[in-house]
C-alpha cells in the first residue's frame, strides 16, 4: 500500500481544482465526478500520450470511435446480458446494498469454509431415508431438511435428485459470492453492515450492471396506446393490435449504455479489414465513455459508475498470440515508465483458471499500490476468437481473416490490453504527491512527470501594482504560451505563496518577472524556479526556452 492517504488526495484534487464531486451543487450523485479545469488537461495529457505511444508511433494500429448506444443483438452475443453481474448482498435490517465479494476479504479463507460447509450438507442428505417424490415426505423428513437447510429455508415440492441438484447448484454459486453461502459466511464471521451495524444478511443474489434505456419514441407510447383505445368498444381489434405492435417496437427499441469499450471495435474488426486490408497482426484502439451500474462505487474516482477507457484489440494468427502477449508485457512496462510509476509499486498478478474471465485463456493484472491497497490498475487477456466468433453465430456474417500470401482465412485471436483512465490519473496523482519541508513549513507538491503536468510554467511578476514590470511579465508570458501553450499566468497573493499554489498543481517551473528584469546588469534576464528541488537561477530571456525542458 502507498504511504500516501486517500483523503490528501482527494482534498487536494477539489482544492485545487483537478476532480469535483459530481453535482455537487445538489447533493452530489454517488458514483460520479467532474473534472475542473486542470484535470481535464492532466486526463488529456494522459490520453494523447496513450494515444501516441500505442497507435501514432504504430505501423499496425487503426483507432475507430464507436456509437456509446449500440443494437442489444451486440450485447446478447457477447453475453453481457446474462452474464455482466456482480454478486449483491443487502442488509436484512436497513436494506443498504453491498458488493459480497468487497465485503469478504479472505478468499481463500471463504472458499475453503464453502467446500467444507456444502460437503456437510450432502453427507447430511446422503444420511437421512428420504422418499424420492416430495408428496410421501412425512414431519420426520421436514425436520431433518431443517437441519440442513435451516427453517424457512428448504427448496419445497422438490424431489430427492432436485435436492441434491439445489445443493450442487448453490455450491456452484458460492464461489462467484452468490446464493446461500455468502450471508452464512458473513454472519459466521460477525462482518457487520457498515450503515446500520447489523449481521443479518440476505441471500446474496446476480446484479446486471449495465445501463438499460429504450431508444426512439416507442416506449413511451404503450401506455398511451393502451388509454387510447380502452373504452372504444368499435376499434377491439385495432387497439389489440395497436398494443401489441407498440410493445414489440418497444422491445426492439431496448439498448444499453456501453459497459466497455472492446464491443465497439469487435462490431468494426470487418469493417477495417475491408477498407484497409492490414496485414497481420494489427490492432484497432479505441478510447472513449463506459457505464456501469455499479452496487456500491468507493474509493474516490477507482470505482464509479461513469468512466473512460482506453482498449486495443491485437488481432494475431492463433499459433502467435504467446509471442504477441509477452510483447505486449513489455509494453504496458514502458506505459507505466512514461506515467512515472515507481517500478516497485506496479505488480503483475497471473490470473488463475479459476478466477478468469470466462472468455481468457491467459490473462496478467498489472496492479498499483494505492493509497486504498494493492489494487488493478490495468488488464492484458487472450481472448482467443470467443468475440469474433460470437459475432459470426449471432450475425450470421464472416468474421474471418484471408492471409494476403494466399491460404486458408481463418478467425484471428486477440490480445487485449485494457487500460482505465481514471484509474490511471489515480496512480499518477499517487506517485507525484509529496510533502516535505521548506524554510520550516510544511510543503505539498505533486512531482508530476512534466509531460503530464496540466500547466508546463507559471509566469509571475514580482508585484502587480508597477505597470512597466507587469507590462514586461505579460511580453513574457505571451512569448512561452504562443511556444509551450499550457501557461498560466499568476498575481494574486504574494511570491511565496503563489510557488506553493504552483507546487501543488505540479507546475514543473515558475518564471519570475522582478525588477532586475528591467534595468542594470541583469536587465532581460528572468529567475526560474524548480519545483522538486525549489532551486532558483537567474537566466537570460534569450535562453529561457532552452532552460524549459520535457
Amino acid at each position: 500500500m502507498s504511504d500516501v492517504k486517500l483523503d490528501d488526495i482527494v482534498s487536494l484534487a477539489k482544492r485545487r481544482g483537478f476532480i469535483y464531486p459530481g453535482s455537487d451543487v445538489y447533493g452530489g450523485l454517488s458514483g460520479t465526478w467532474d473534472y475542473g479545469p486542470l484535470g481535464v488537461v492532466l486526463k488529456k495529457n494522459i490520453m494523447n500520450l496513450w494515444w501516441k505511444m500505442f497507435v501514432d508511433d504504430a505501423e499496425n494500429m487503426y483507432g475507430v470511435d464507436a456509437a456509446i448506444l449500440m443494437n442489444q443483438k451486440v450485447w446478447q452475443a457477447s453475453g453481457h446480458v446474462d452474464t455482466f453481474n456482480d454478486p449483491l448482498i443487502a442488509c436484512n435490517h436497513c436494506k443498504s446494498r453491498f458488493r459480497a465479494d468487497k465485503l469478504i476479504t479472505d478468499v481463500e479463507e471463504y472458499k475453503k469454509e464453502a467446500k467444507a460447509y456444502f460437503k456437510s450438507q450432502k453427507d447430511k442428505l446422503a444420511l437421512i431415508d428420504l422418499p424420492e417424490e416430495w408428496s410421501d415426505y412425512k414431519s420426520n423428513h421436514i425436520a431433518a431438511l431443517v437441519d440442513i437447510f435451516g427453517e424457512a429455508r428448504i427448496p419445497a415440492h422438490e424431489s430427492l435428485k432436485e435436492l441434491k441438484k439445489h445443493i450442487d447448484e448453490d455450491e456452484k454459486l458460492s464461489y462467484t459470492y452468490m446464493g446461500t453461502f455468502p450471508r452464512i459466511y458473513l454472519r459466521t464471521h460477525s462482518i457487520k453492515c457498515e450503515r446500520c451495524g447489523s449481521n443479518e444478511w440476505q441471500d446474496a443474489t446476480a446484479f446486471n450492471m449495465m445501463f438499460k434505456t429504450k431508444v426512439g419514441a416507442t416506449s413511451d407510447n404503450i401506455t398511451e396506446v393502451r388509454t387510447s383505445y380502452k373504452y372504444n368498444a368499435d376499434h377491439d381489434r385495432t387497439s389489440q393490435e395497436s398494443i401489441r405492435e407498440v410493445m414489440e417496437m418497444g422491445a426492439e427499441a431496448v439498448s444499453y449504455l456501453r459497459p466497455e469499450t472492446a464491443q465497439g471495435i469487435f462490431t468494426n474488426f470487418k469493417n477495417v479489414v475491408d477498407s484497409f486490408y492490414p496485414d497481420l497482426p494489427f490492432g484497432i484502439a479505441q478510447q472513449g465513455k463506459a457505464f456501469r451500474n455499479e452496487i456500491s462505487p468507493r474509493d474516490f474516482i477507482f470505482r464509479s459508475r461513469e468512466f473512460e477507457q482506453m482498449e486495443i484489440e491485437y488481432f494475431v494468427h492463433p499459433d502467435k498470440w504467446e509471442e504477441a502477449f509477452e510483447e505486449w508485457i513489455k509494453k504496458v512496462h514502458d506505459w507505466c515508465d512514461a506515467l512515472g510509476l515507481p517500478k516497485d509499486s506496479v505488480h503483475e498478478l497471473e490470473v488463475s483458471e479459476a478466477d478468469r474471465a470466462h472468455y481468457s485463456k491467459r490473462t496478467i493484472d498489472f496492479e498499483f499500490d494505492f493509497p486504498i491497497g494493492r489494487e488493478e490498475l490495468l488488464g492484458l487477456a487472450y481472448r482467443t476468437d470467443f468475440d469474433l466468433k460470437n459475432i459470426e453465430r449471432a450475425s450470421g456474417k464472416k468474421m474471418d481473416y484471408r492471409p494476403k500470401e494466399g491460404g486458408e482465412a481463418f478467425v484471428p485471436h486477440v490480445i487485449e490490453p485494457s487500460f482505465g483512465v481514471e484509474r490511471a490519473l489515480m496512480a499518477v496523482l499517487t506517485a507525484a504527491y509529496r510533502e516535505d519541508e521548506q524554510n520550516g513549513e510544511k510543503r505539498i507538491y505533486l512531482a508530476l512527470p512534466a509531460h503530464l503536468a496540466p500547466v508546463k510554467v507559471a509566469v509571475l511578476p514580482l508585484v502587480k501594482n508597477k505597470p512597466e514590470l507587469v507590462a514586461r511579465a505579460r511580453e513574457v508570458y505571451a512569448m512561452l504560451k504562443k511556444e509551450l501553450g499550457a501557461v498560466m499566468w499568476v498575481d494574486t497573493g504574494n511570491i511565496g505563496k503563489n510557488y506553493r499554489k504552483m507546487d501543488e498543481i505540479g507546475v514543473p517551473y515558475c518564471v519570475t518577472i522582478d525588477f532586475d528584469t528591467l534595468e542594470g546588469d541583469t536587465k532581460d534576464t528572468v529567475t526560474i524556479r524548480h519545483r522538486d528541488t525549489t532551486e532558483q537561477e537567474r537566466v537570460q530571456l534569450g535562453t529561457l526556452l532552452e532552460k524549459i525542458t520535457f
